[in-house]
């Protein structure tokens, strides 16, 4: 499967003007592109709402060698409930230490050089202190699981992911797509997996063509599939074909055809300009 690759993770926000704050000046990531919409997402990519809402992608750079994270803002909602479905993001930047240090944002020390921290929200972020081993400072996602046998299948027979490392004892494993991708951590928890109302959404791509052919699979295997194979349209731009599914623990998953999705996230040199003069994004508090 090394035609798929690993794409971005969604983030409800309910403070946009902080979480952009937190993810271009601590993290250190640039806005990509900014899109608005009037009504919300037939694939349900704002979460079960109907209104006006905002997309803005942020990353270390452009979408097609990068993993990045879409923030995604519901006009009128302030915050969100967290579950304990979404475990963390692992990035490898010595900036980011610095620059979390100079601007005074919270940081507790885990281990040696490894930062905990968390964006507004509450979601988490794990910062090492070193220079990224590959060009992508995104290391891996990591999501909790109710049964990590189970879903390591799920991931790796039916989506296709390698297993990289699988750790009975500490009930962990890591997938992914490619070696110089961002890799998939699932972390094996007691108890069920709550994705209260802050859930998010990873998203992968593959060829065009294998859409249909992973609905089928799903289908006949008797997978959830939460939206099946539908056209996107963004206004000025190419319009996409994704299919959303859920794994076992309800943990929500994209598949974007490639070749219109490098269309769709060419970066934007005004993504910016756009996010920063919106209304929304002066108010601060």
């Amino acid at each position: 499967m090394t035609s798929r690759r690993a794409l971005h993770f969604v983030f409800k926000v309910g403070n946009r003007f902080q979480t952009t704050h937190f993810f271009r000046d601590v993290l250190g990531m640039k806005v990509l592109r900014h899109e608005e919409f009037e009504e919300g997402c037939k694939a349900a990519c704002n979460g079960p709402y109907d209104g006006k809402w905002s997309k803005t992608m942020v990353g270390f750079g452009p979408e097609d060698d990068h993993f990045v994270a879409e923030l995604t803002y519901n006009y009128g909602i302030g915050d969100y409930k967290l579950g304990n479905d979404f475990m963390g993001i692992t990035l490898a930047s010595s900036q980011a230490v610095k620059n979390a240090r100079k601007l005074e944002w919270p940081l507790s020390e885990v281990a040696e050089g490894v930062f905990e921290t968390e964006a507004p929200g509450g979601y988490k972020f794990c910062l090492q202190d070193r220079i990224p081993p590959q060009s992508d400072p995104v290391l891996k996602v990591t999501l909790a699981v109710s049964d990590l046998q189970k879903s390591v299948n799920y991931w790796s027979d039916l989506l296709g992911m390698n297993i990289y490392e699988q750790d009975e004892e500490k009930q962990r494993a890591l997938l992914g797509y490619a070696e110089n991708q961002c890799k998939l951590e699932l972390q094996g928890i007691k108890g069920s997996v709550d994705h209260a109302a802050a859930f998010g959404r990873i998203a992968f791509s593959c060829p065009q063509r294998e859409l249909p052919d992973l609905e089928a699979l799903m289908r006949r295997k008797n997978q959830t599939i939460l939206t099946p194979l539908v056209s996107l349209d963004t206004p000025g731009k190419a319009t996409v074909q994704v299919v959303i599914l859920a794994d076992p623990d309800g943990h929500e998953i994209c598949f974007v055809g490639d070749e219109a999705f490098r269309e769709l996230s060419k970066m934007d040199p005004e993504g910016n300009k756009l996010l920063d003069d919106d209304p929304s994004i002066s108010v601060k508090k």
